[in-house]
């Protein structure tokens, strides 16, 4: 932040100009019309609480709340408003209430009458298919609940999940919720360290893993891991593990139990019993990006009722659509929009084990044309991959017809992306909800409503009704329309994170200290508001660049690169420069790789194309934004979840060691673009020395 701008500590450089109204068809029919959205916003502004207990009456309770919310705002400590050490807001929703989250994602529905209805279509990666019916699912979770409970898990225990996209995942995650125990999902692909951390982290009674999985057209070993991950912590009893390749494992007698003798022997019949609300539900981790992994903790009944309003209300789910979202089940977009909210709400969905181009590039194309789904939710890193296969549109051949909304998560999609997906798998009338939010939020807080608003290609407007978010200046006043700073969220709501585990201080001072006085939760996020007040994200607020004292947003140099017609997706850092403090990095893929892998070859395409993306980077947004240097690399390094980890890419450049890279989705990419910098660098240096 300069001292000329002290309440604009981001600069907004980037103007997208192009608006699509909702589909008239689509309008009249939708969840949310343009009326429900006005009577919606209008009453949550009068009374959010009563907003609240109005979307929690949806679920079932077996004993009403007496009180619908109490609070106590975050009290800055003894060093004063914005520094560590305060007391965080506590936060409680529907006092009193209890309920069951699993018998209201499937008891309820057989009992219903519709236990027929199909609950997922599988996929796994080599081709098996299964249908779970909602009357097949309860009586698969009660079978586990009661092997749970056998194996000494009870409420309030902790177990970790550790295994792939595959119906066991879905099962077992229910059970652990039926019985009043705490879950705790890990990504299949982590490393035995990144799950150790969470099975000591939590003090897990219970791991749940696997002998293996399938991953890019390969049986991957997962049980060495588990059992690395498990050895000499005490408070692990059993690892119950789930046959799916049908590898040999290691294996420890009077600790390992396979599922097929435990759960697949175990009664189909169990009562359940009713948790009060503000019972611990999961325990999610962050990726680890700055420090340890921060697991917080959401509860039950107010975690519930956000989830499964919101994906109503944003997916404008009808009883017949089919639904898939992406996301891998162990991160918090699968949590709340692939299990709670739309078994909550009685959908049908789809879930797939593998990768998206195994076995082939149409994988995905397939899958939707073979169950008929009709929304599809999932990355801008994803879509921007499909760009990069198929510059000029979707292959012929497939039938997409079904699909009737689209929507992003994750990082803020970029303009062209968004016009490109809503284009081919949309083919130009499907609305896009592009939702903000995260782990910590528990469900979506900014999405446009798709039945009302005009979208805006790259914004999620503002935050869905029961909500309010607003950018702010360092002092936690609202900078003016067209100016950047702070995104934070006022006040709580029930699908907020009550605290981190074990580490309530972290909590306050990771998201609540900055603005402790004025009661935000701080996002780490910047944002910009357009000219009509709409928000539209600007990345971590971490990633923003310096150059000669003005901050710029990582998302909208990499915008504007994606906007050249040979740029597919870029990675944008800020690195050290003596001159100006921080220069611009951009990682680039091209659409025409080169027809060498080797580094010199990638530096050779990065040397061809800096001059073009350079001037159209100056044109698109201003010279202050032009990149230094301009590196064409064959991959980003990602999380699972599709976020560009951009403080290894600042790492390599800067020559310093890579810090936590656990949550990379392939560590492949890393290597790669190490040698294409080690290349680019010699390139310069024997250049110079020529002149």
């Amino acid at each position: 932040m300069t001292t000329a701008e002290p309440t604009t500590p981001i600069s907004n450089l980037l103007t997208e100009t192009r608006r699509f109204e909702v589909d008239p068809a689509f309008a009249a029919a939708a969840n949310v019309t343009a009326d429900d959205a006005a009577r919606l916003y209008a009453e949550a502004d009068a009374s959010p609480v009563g907003f609240w207990e109005d979307k929690a009456r949806r679920l079932d309770w077996h004993t009403p709340w007496h009180t619908a919310h109490t609070s106590r705002a975050p009290e800055p400590g003894p060093a004063g408003h914005g520094e560590p050490g305060g007391t965080p807001p506590e936060a409680r929703w529907f006092e009193g209430g209890t309920l069951n989250v699993a018998v209201n994602c499937v008891d309820r529905h057989v009992e219903a009458g519709h236990g027929d209805k199909v609950a997922f279509y599988f996929e796994g990666e080599p081709g098996d298919r299964r249908t779970l019916t909602y009357a097949e699912l309860q009586r698969e979770v009660a079978r586990a609940a009661n092997a749970l409970t056998a194996l000494g898990v009870g409420q309030g225990d902790r177990v970790v999940v550790y295994l792939p996209v595959i119906p066991e995942t879905v099962i077992i995650t229910l059970a652990i919720a039926r019985i009043g125990a705490v879950h705790s999902l890990v990504f299949g692909g982590f490393s035995a360290e990144a799950v150790r951390f969470r099975v000591e982290d939590t003090g897990a009674k219970l791991l749940v893993t696997t002998d293996g999985q399938y991953r890019r057209g390969a049986a991957v070993p997962v049980k060495e891991a588990a059992d690395q991950a498990v050895e000499g912590i005490a408070s692990v009893e059993h690892v119950l593990v789930v046959r799916r390749t049908g590898s040999d494992i290691p294996w420890t007698p009077g600790r390992d139990v396979w599922w097929h003798e435990t759960v697949g022997e175990a009664s189909d019949q169990h009562s359940p019993e009713f948790f009060d609300a503000e019972t611990p539900l999961f325990i999610i981790y962050t990726s680890g990006t700055t420090g340890k992994p921060k697991g917080l903790v959401h509860t039950s009944g107010g975690y519930l009722t956000h989830a499964s309003w919101s994906h109503w209300a944003l997916f404008d789910l009808k009883d017949d659509d089919v639904y898939w979202c992406t996301a891998d089940l162990a991160w918090v977009t699968a949590h709340s929009y692939a299990l709670y909210g739309p078994l909550s709400n009685g959908a049908t969905s789809v879930i797939y084990e593998g990768t998206p181009d195994t076995p082939s590039r149409t994988r995905h194309l397939e899958i939707i044309e073979r169950y008929g789904v009709s929304i599809y939710y999932t990355a801008p890193t994803l879509v921007r991959t499909f760009m990069s296969w198929w510059p000029e549109g979707l292959p012929a051949g497939f039938d997409l017809s079904r699909l009737r909304l689209l929507g992003s998560v994750g990082e803020a999609i970029n303009p062209e992306a968004w016009v490109w997906f809503r284009e081919n798998h949309g083919r130009g009338t499907a609305p896009i909800v592009d939702t903000w939010w995260q782990s910590e939020t528990g469900a979506s807080v900014m999405c446009p409503l798709p039945g009302a608003d005009t979208l805006k290609p790259g914004s999620s407007l503002r935050a869905i009704p029961g909500l309010r978010t607003l950018v702010v200046g360092e002092d936690g006043e609202r900078v003016p329309n067209g100016s950047g700073g702070f995104l934070v969220v006022a006040g709580t709501w029930p699908g907020l994170a009550r605290t981190v585990w074990g580490k309530p201080q972290r909590y306050y001072d990771s998201y609540w200290a900055k603005f402790s006085r004025q009661g935000y939760f701080f996002s780490g996020d910047g944002g910009k508001y357009d000219a009509d007040g709409d928000i539209w994200v600007l990345g971590r607020v971490d990633d923003v660049i310096n150059v000669s004292g003005h901050r710029l947003s990582t998302i909208e140099i990499e915008s504007a690169l994606v906007s050249h017609p040979h740029v597919v997706e870029a990675g944008v850092v800020g690195v050290a420069d003596a001159l100006t403090g921080q220069a611009i990095a951009a990682f680039v893929i091209p659409t025409r790789r080169p027809e060498s892998e080797s580094p010199d070859a990638w530096v050779a395409a990065g040397e061809e194309l800096a001059d073009a993306v350079r001037a159209h980077v100056a044109h698109e947004i201003g010279p202050v934004a032009k990149p230094k240097h301009v590196f064409a690399v064959p991959e980003l390094p990602k999380t699972r979840s599709g976020k560009i980890m951009r403080r290894l890419l600042a790492d390599i450049v800067d020559g310093r060691p890579l810090g936590d890279a656990t949550s990379l989705q392939d560590e492949r990419s890393l290597p790669a673009i190490a040698a294409i910098v080690a290349a680019s660098r010699t390139a310069l240096r024997t250049a110079s020395k020529t002149e």
